[in-house]
């Protein structure tokens, strides 16, 4: 007999014979038991990636909903009035991250001239900000460039060509460690005060080759040991690019021929708890048998 605890739908913890065995069911490669000295490995084929990661203190989907992605983090809805959210990127497939989470790069914000996100956080500490790109539109490099500074005075990205970096419809990250000291910010040694409010702003600069933009924002506490990290991509040189063009959007979206238009359908109503009964007696089996071959 097992008993079956589930935790946020994450974990599914089995005490059988005075033991405990907890077994990862979203968004991991293996689950592991461990058995009175012995441990058995299992792979789950339907499940992806698992991460440790820093404490988020501030996370915003820019242009989007809110979404949970893979590593548990929030990322709220987009509030800013500022530029213009696009759902151009739903038309499209995202390499290089997991299936939920595209649309934390299929949604942006932009706009035709500098704007800026002003992120509330006075609390001494070290920090990573995570600024989450694609590029949905363009199809060679030198279409569109930027720079991106903190605290509208420190410059921490200079010249991003999102295509240049990975091609397009791939993930790219960039990760930028800080610290809070005393009211106010440090990174990459220069240092500057925060706003009377206790706030700062990650700013998004309007260059000579079309408009700044972001798809998300991430700030977690730590370092950069502490911060899940997108895996390695092949040069864009080497990659086809175009594999993409003339490919149908998955049902549900909308084709767009510009980058901005009518809403697409909510990648949010997809209902995929049917899975979890599949999980749950994947759990429950692999011990039980394993417990009866010991008998």
């Amino acid at each position: 007999a097992a008993v079956v605890l589930l935790l946020d739908a994450q974990f599914a913890m089995f005490w059988m014979d005075g033991f405990a065995a907890v077994v990862l069911l979203l968004d991991a490669q293996f689950a592991m038991f461990w058995m009175d000295g012995f441990a058995a490995v299992v792979l789950l084929l339907v499940a992806q990636q698992a991460y440790c990661i820093g404490e988020p203190v501030f996370a915003v989907n820019c242009g989007g909903d809110a979404h949970t992605d893979v590593n548990g983090v929030l990322y709220e809805k987009d509030t800013s009035s500022v530029g213009t959210a696009s759902d151009f990127g739903l038309s499209s497939q995202i390499r290089r991250v997991a299936e939920s989470d595209q649309v934390l790069y299929q949604t942006e914000r932009y706009h035709t001239d500098t704007f800026a996100y002003h992120v509330p956080l006075d609390e001494n500490g070290d920090y990573v900000l995570i600024l989450k790109f694609s590029e949905v539109y363009f199809t060679s490099k030198d279409q569109k460039v930027f720079d991106i500074f903190l605290n509208d005075k420190h410059l921490i990205v200079r010249d991003l060509d999102i295509f240049d970096k990975v091609g397009r419809g791939v993930a790219h990250d960039e990760y930028i460690p800080f610290s809070i000291n005393d009211g106010e910010l440090q990174v990459n040694g220069q240092t500057s005060p925060l706003s009377l409010d206790g706030k700062f702003s990650i700013d998004f600069v309007k260059g000579y080759r079309d408009n700044p933009k972001i798809n998300a924002i991430a700030i977690v506490r730590g370092n950069l040991d502490d911060v899940p990290r997108l895996s390695d991509w092949p040069d864009p040189e080497n990659v086809d690019v175009e594999e993409d063009e003339g490919k149908q959007p998955p049902p549900g979206k909308a084709k767009f021929k510009k980058t901005s238009g009518p809403k697409a359908s909510n990648p949010y109503d997809a209902d995929e708890s049917w899975l979890l009964p599949i999980f749950i007696a994947i759990g429950v089996f692999i011990p039980t048998v394993i417990c009866l071959c010991r008998l």
